[in-house]
């Protein structure tokens, strides 16, 4: 890890000019001049600089690239045919570009899960389309399930279990109305010069008689149907995820709008008969169970053996084609790969890598720094792993990088990013990130580092739900992200010291 160097001095009585001085000493002292001079001052990085942005600015092609994500491939659950489609079509630019060694390497994941069909509508006393999902890898119902829902979100363990002859073959609304829900987004880090805590909102459940995983059982035992619940989403919006272990026989589960699952169990609780049409079609992919990261680089010259390494998540979930998360991140890495191309070779190599089953617990970055980097046998080449730049979390521009508490590097990134802030760089942050792909590096020891984003609409409205469409990222902010990605990659594959 990077040493944390802190400059503390006690409160003094100074007259002005005496402050100045203090002051420039302070700064030498805590950026050497010729890290200063290497970093923000010479012709190369200017010209290197000039020529990225005017690349991205002028030449871009996020649109295309972003439309063809969202629109014509869309949502990308790992090991999916629409996942392969994706990582074949990204390769497929990488080879385009000029890339070298433009490849998709697999990991073991496990079986693929694609929904075919859904029918979800209330039919009586009146027609009414519901909104929501099945949980990715849920089985299909048998067929259309059609009749009056099961409640049992007021009923208690004991109760339920007696409830068995009721529950066969029946569509079980499992818990209580959902009367919390997200209505704040995380504070956003880059309008503030506090430390904040940064992290995912907690997820808001409505009760149950029992936890759900031990719920699931049960009804799976008492031959269910179908189970809805609602979710912590509001006008609509389904966060909706699922698990890759969910078992073939497990009762199909549907996330349901809260608004609309509240609305059935109302009018249950007035004796209203409800009836409702439930029909699930998947489909499991077991011909290839791996998952597959998409890896393609810039050779370097003279320190072509040491490498920059610059990656998103390219997986999706299956409500949407999560153009915040992570679409977005994907276009600013392959358009920031492309502009990169078209500059002189750098000193490193500069790799692009898209990850596959980040959402599943960053499967596809941790297989890459197990098989290449993990262990005395990858010594070397982990040493020779210069920084990850990961780009993930948050929507729109990028506005500096969080900086896992690294003292040392973020003077030196404060350094590479500030001929920017005209195009929006605010600050690199101090604080730490979680749940996202640099873990897999900063694990073993190796610099890595997250952009900084905001999440304006981010926690209440797209991420992991049905609303992340093309329309949650502007073209401007897309063109931004990939020219901070782009520089600050070049800056990294031209430095003189170790970030270590």
């Amino acid at each position: 890890m990077l040493a944390h160097h802190r400059i503390s001095m006690p409160s003094l009585s100074l007259a002005r000019p005496a402050l100045h001085l203090l002051a420039l000493i302070v700064a030498l002292i805590a950026v050497p001049a010729p890290t200063r001079a290497q970093e923000a001052g010479d012709a190369a990085a200017s010209a290197a600089i000039a020529r990225i942005r005017d690349e991205g600015l002028n030449r871009s092609r996020v649109l295309e690239l972003y439309s063809h994500l969202t629109d014509v491939i869309g949502p990308r659950l790992t090991a999916s045919p629409a996942y392969r489609q994706a990582a074949d079509w990204a390769s497929e630019r990488f080879s385009e570009w000029g890339l070298a060694d433009a490849r998709l390497e697999p990991f073991e994941f496990g079986r693929g899960w694609t929904l075919d069909a859904l029918t979800l509508e209330m039919t009586a006393p009146r027609y009414f389309p519901l909104i929501g999902y099945p949980e990715a890898w849920t089985p299909s119902t048998d067929g259309a399930i059609t009749g009056t829902p099961v409640y049992i979100g007021d009923r208690t363990a004991e109760q339920i279990a007696a409830m068995r002859d009721r529950l066969r073959g029946a569509i079980v609304l499992a818990t209580a109305p959902q009367t919390e829900f997200i209505t704040e987004d995380r504070q956003q880090p880059s309008d503030t010069e506090d430390r904040v805590p940064i992290g995912a909102p907690r997820m808001l459940r409505s009760e149950s008689a029992m936890p759900i995983r031990d719920l699931m059982t049960l009804l799976q035992d008492a031959g269910a149907a179908a189970v809805l619940r609602p979710n912590q989403g509001q006008h609509g919006t389904v966060f909706v995820l699922g698990n890759r272990n969910t078992p073939d026989d497990a009762v199909p589960s549907v996330i349901l709008a809260a608004e609309h699952y509240n609305t059935i169990v109302r009018m249950l609780q007035q004796d209203v008969p409800v009836t409702l049409r439930v029909r699930v079609d998947a489909r499991y992919h077991e011909a290839d169970t791996n998952g597959y990261n998409v890896l393609a680089e810039i050779p370097g010259t003279d320190l072509a053996e040491e490498v920059v390494l610059v990656g998103a998540h390219l997986d999706s979930w299956h409500s949407s084609p999560g153009a915040t998360d992570n679409a977005d991140g994907v276009v600013a890495v392959m358009e920031a790969a492309r502009i990169l191309s078209t500059l002189d070779r750098p000193r490193r190599t500069i790799r692009f890598a898209l990850w596959g089953g980040e959402e599943q617990g960053l499967l596809g970055a941790r297989a890459y720094a197990e098989r290449h980097l993990a262990g005395d046998a990858n010594a070397q080449a982990r040493d020779r792993l210069y920084v990850y730049l990961n780009d993930d979390p948050g929507t729109g521009a990028t506005y500096g990088f969080y900086m896992q508490e690294d003292t040392a590097a973020m003077a030196v990134f404060d350094a590479w990013l500030s001929p920017l802030r005209d195009l929006g760089f605010r600050r690199n942050v101090i604080d730490p990130i979680g749940s996202t792909d640099h873990l897999a590096f900063t694990r073993i020891d190796v610099p890595a580092f997250n952009t900084l984003k905001d999440y304006v609409d981010y926690d209440v409205r797209t991420h992991h739900t049905n609303t992340d469409f093309f329309e949650r990222s502007s073209e401007q902010d897309l063109k931004q992200s990939a020219i901070v990605l782009a520089v600050a990659a070049w800056q990294a594959a031209h430095r003189g010291e170790s970030l270590r």
